[in-house]
């Protein structure tokens, strides 16, 4: 493992807004949870253990050339210590936000409102077909509105509202790009946005002045479809049959980590043939030479970061955005990625990444927020180890309204299966929005 000295010639100023921890920073918690004060204090402590063997280290790689087994060791541990804190600390924020599930109050596309009559009527009736199998109810709901409620058998019957917008906040605990991208509920199968490919013009004129036509804009349009995606939570009877079981909660907690995970491939590789675009799977070219429909990246010195000035790669990709979309800007890299660039510093010795200085908020580099995608790529050469802008303007996830679940009891007796189906679907819907930097190589 590397450890990188102090950078030379950095500007460092105003990009690194909250560079410097003050005492009041790491003495925070507000009015927090005693449990979650008490985590802050140890991420915090943390923090600077690592940062003081790091620096031990690179003064035993000035004086020895290398570091010892030991001193590299000591920095995994408190690496992996750090990423579980932060994890901790994210999953707390996201927690906080999240609606009580199973109350009469959902929440969609930021709007919040009372659920109906009939939905709440369809929560009841649910829950009959979730614990016993009864599908009369749904059935008659069926019979009475066509497919308002729920759909046939086979496919299965569509779950409360309330329960699948809660179901969405839980996986957004396991998809960080959820958290920074534009999320759009839609009642129908595609999302489709118009663009424009330029050609439009406009001008200045006086108050009298004549007004002569401008070009028409030439139009396009991105389509963004909801692709199917499954899990398949199993129940025993006694479990359903115990009243102080939510059902809800249950359900909601056990296809969320399976629906994480395919999420975070999905946003990052996918290659939209049944399921969405992701953010590497668009073609690249060098910055220099951007046009709309690819992603913009430029390239590192080598195939790894310098040695002696590691972070005016970093640097280089933040300027390489405009300045429209630097301010609500992210990172998005791996842990492996992430470990090696907490050890970059500015020439005054100052680290470049900092943790998080309030409960609820991501740690930041060179002053922006950083999310910690598994997906991405490792450090290699001719990889995209790193993505850097403004995702909630660059990427969108479309989630189509009417979760289903089919209840099997047949299958895998004892035990009761619920094939549980939803649609997601994503991709770029503005491609100067975020940049990639490309390691050296082929």
């Amino acid at each position: 493992m590397t450890i990188h000295t102090r950078l030379a010639g950095i500007p460092y100023g105003p990009l690194c807004r909250g560079n410097v921890l003050e005492k009041k920073d790491t003495e925070g918690g507000g009015n927090l949870p005693e449990n979650v004060k008490a985590m802050f204090a140890e991420m915090m402590k943390g923090v600077k253990e690592y940062q003081s063997k790091n620096d031990a280290a690179v003064e035993e790689l000035k004086k020895k050339g290398s570091t010892d087994v030991v001193t590299r060791d000591e920095l995994k541990k408190l690496d992996t210590v750090m990423d579980e804190f932060q994890k901790k600390l994210r999953e707390f924020s996201l927690e906080q936000k999240r609606p009580i599930l199973g109350e009469d109050v959902v929440e969609i596309n930021g709007m919040k409102r009372s659920l109906s009559e009939e939905e709440v009527k369809h929560k009841a009736d649910f829950r009959k077909f979730f614990t016993k199998g009864d599908v009369s109810p749904l059935m008659l709901q069926l019979e009475e509105k066509a497919l308002s409620a729920g759909v046939n058998p086979d496919g299965g019957y569509t779950i409360p509202i309330q329960i699948e917008t809660a179901m969405n906040r839980l996986i957004a605990r396991n998809s960080p790009i959820r958290t920074v991208a534009t999320v759009q509920a839609i009642s129908t199968g595609q999302l489709q946005k118009p663009f424009s490919l330029g050609g439009a013009t406009s001008g200045w004129v006086s108050e009298t002045g004549a007004r002569p036509q401008t070009n028409t804009p030439t139009l396009s349009r991105l389509t963004f479809t909801a692709q199917e995606q499954y899990a398949m939570p199993a129940a025993t009877q006694t479990l359903l049959d115990d009243s102080a079981i939510n059902i809800e909660e249950w359900l909601a907690n056990e296809v969320r980590i399976t629906f994480g995970e395919q999420e975070n491939i999905a946003f990052i590789t996918g290659n939209g043939v049944g399921k969405p675009f992701g953010l590497l799977s668009y073609p690249t070219v060098a910055d220099a030479s951007w046009s709309w429909g690819n992603i913009g990246y430029i390239f590192t010195g080598q195939a790894s970061f310098d040695a002696t000035n590691p972070g005016d790669d970093l640097i280089d990709l933040v300027y390489s955005l405009k300045s429209g979309y630097r301010a609500n800007s992210s990172w998005i890299m791996n842990r492996l990625t992430l470990a090696a660039v907490r050890k970059f510093k500015d020439t005054t010795g100052q680290y470049l990444w900092q943790p998080s200085v309030q409960a609820g908020e991501p740690s930041s580099l060179l002053g922006y927020p950083l999310m910690e995608a598994d997906d991405m790529p490792d450090i290699a050469s001719g990889a995209f180890p790193i993505a850097f802008g403004d995702f909630r303007s660059g990427y969108v996830i479309v989630d189509r309204i009417g979760t289903r679940v089919l209840r099997d009891p047949f299958t895998a007796k004892p035990y009761i299966l619920f094939y549980t189906t939803k649609r997601v679907g994503g991709g770029v819907q503005n491609f100067e929005a975020f940049k990639l930097l490309k390691m050296f190589g082929s």
